[in-house]
C-alpha cells in the first residue's frame, strides 16, 4: 500500500523556487509530479515522490533550506479540515495529542511521540522515508514550531529545536524562525520544551467549537485504512535512537498488548523483526551520510550495544563494513 500526504504538505514550494529564481519543471518530472497535481490541497500524492521532489529541488536550487523556507510562511490553515480542531484545543498538549490524533488525515508517513525527560518534554517528530528527508523534516518541525508559535504566542518558548543531520553553512533563516536554541547532529528530530509549557492555555480555545471541529473531522473519510505496518514503523523510527525499539515498547506505544500486536502483524504479512530490520536500513543510511558521527555514535543509534555486532550487521545488509561504506561514498564519481 502506497503511503500518502495531503499535496497541501507542499504548499509555498513554486513561491520559494520563485523566489530562488528556479525553474523546477525537471524536478517536477523526476519526482513525477506536475504543477496540475500540487495546485489541489486536497490531492493525495505518494510519500516518497514528496521527499524526492523536495531533496532534488535542494540540490537543483543550491538551497539546503529549501524545505525550511516552505515552512516559514506557513500557516494553520494549511492544515485542511483538522486546522479548526487544532487551534480550539485548551492547552498545547491538547494541541500536540490531536495533531498525533488525526496525523493520517495529514500526512500518513508522519511519526510523532512526546517523551517524558524529567523537567522538560521532547516532542519527537520524524518522516517514514525509505530515502534521505531532510528537507522535509526541517520542513515538518518548522510547520509545528510555527503552529506552537501561532497558538500560544509568547507563551511559546522552547528550549530547543533538534536535528539529526549536520548544520547547514548558513544559520540565518533557522534563528530567524526558531528563536530558540539549536541542535545539530542530535539523536533524534524534534522540539525540547519544559513539562509545564505543555499545560499552558491556549487563549483561543473554544470547546464548543472544537466539538464540533471534532465531529465533522470524523466524519472525513479515510483515502487508507489504518496500517498496523506503517504504524510499527512510525514507533520504530522513534524509539529507535533512544534504544527502546522492543516489540513490548512498541506494542506499548501503540496501546496493545505484545500478543494482539503479533497477531496484527501476521494477518498483514509482515514480522516486527522484518520490520525493525528495515528501519534500521533506512537510519542507517542517513547517520552514515552524517560526518559529525562516527561509527560508534552509529552502532548506539541504530540499538546496538557493541559496535562489532552493528559491523557485521552491515556487513551483510549493505555488502560492506562501514567504514569502507562510507569511505566509497566520499569518493567522488569518476
Amino acid at each position: 500500500m502506497t503511503t500518502l500526504v495531503r499535496a497541501a504538505a507542499l504548499t509555498n514550494f513554486f513561491e520559494v523556487a520563485r523566489d530562488l529564481g528556479y525553474n523546477p519543471q525537471d524536478t517536477l518530472r523526476r519526482a513525477g509530479l506536475s504543477r496540475a497535481l500540487l495546485e489541489n490541497p486536497e490531492q493525495r500524492i505518494p510519500v516518497e515522490a514528496a521527499v524526492a521532489l523536495l531533496e532534488d529541488a535542494a540540490r537543483s536550487s543550491g538551497c539546503l533550506t529549501f524545505g525550511l523556507r516552505m515552512a516559514e510562511s506557513r500557516q494553520l490553515s494549511n492544515f485542511g479540515v483538522v486546522s479548526l480542531l487544532i487551534s480550539h484545543q485548551a492547552t498545547l498538549r491538547d494541541v500536540l495529542t490531536t495533531t498525533m490524533q488525526y496525523r493520517h488525515l495529514l500526512n500518513e508517513s508522519l511519526a510523532m511521540q512526546i517523551e517524558d525527560a524529567g523537567k522538560m518534554v521532547i516532542v519527537r517528530e520524524e518522516i517514514v522515508s525509505e530515502a534521505p528527508a531532510r528537507q522535509s523534516i526541517e520542513l515538518a518541525i518548522g510547520v509545528l514550531f510555527r503552529m506552537c508559535a501561532a497558538l500560544l504566542g509568547p507563551r511559546w518558548r522552547p528550549y530547543s529545536v533538534n536535528f539529526s543531520h549536520d548544520a547547514p553553512p548558513e544559520l540565518s533563516l533557522h534563528r530567524r524562525l526558531f528563536t530558540c536554541r539549536l541542535e545539530f547532529g542530535s539523536e533524534f528530530n524534534g522540539i525540547v520544551l519544559a513539562a509545564a509549557n505543555l499545560d499552558a492555555p491556549n487563549p483561543s480555545a473554544d470547546p464548543a467549537m472544537a466539538r464540533y471541529a471534532q465531529r465533522f473531522v470524523e466524519s472525513q473519510p479515510s483515502v487508507n485504512e489504518p496500517s498496523v505496518v506503517l504504524e510499527v514503523r512510525k514507533a520504530i523510527y522513534l524509539m529507535l535512537p533512544s534504544g527502546r525499539a522492543t516489540s513490548d515498547y512498541v506494542a506499548q506505544g501503540l496501546g496493545l498488548s505484545v500478543r494482539t500486536l503479533q497477531r496484527q502483524l501476521d494477518e498483514a504479512g509482515a514480522s516486527f523483526t522484518e520490520l525493525l530490520n528495515e528501519v534500521r536500513c533506512e537510519l542507517a543510511q542517513r547517520y552514515m551520510d552524517n560526518p559529525q558521527y562516527n561509527l560508534a555514535r552509529v552502532s548506539e543509534l541504530l540499538g546496538y550495544c557493541a559496535p562489532s555486532s552493528f559491523t557485521r550487521w552491515f556487513a551483510a545488509q549493505f555488502g560492506a563494513a562501514p567504514a569502507a561504506w562510507r569511505a566509497r561514498r566520499k569518493r567522488p564519481a569518476p
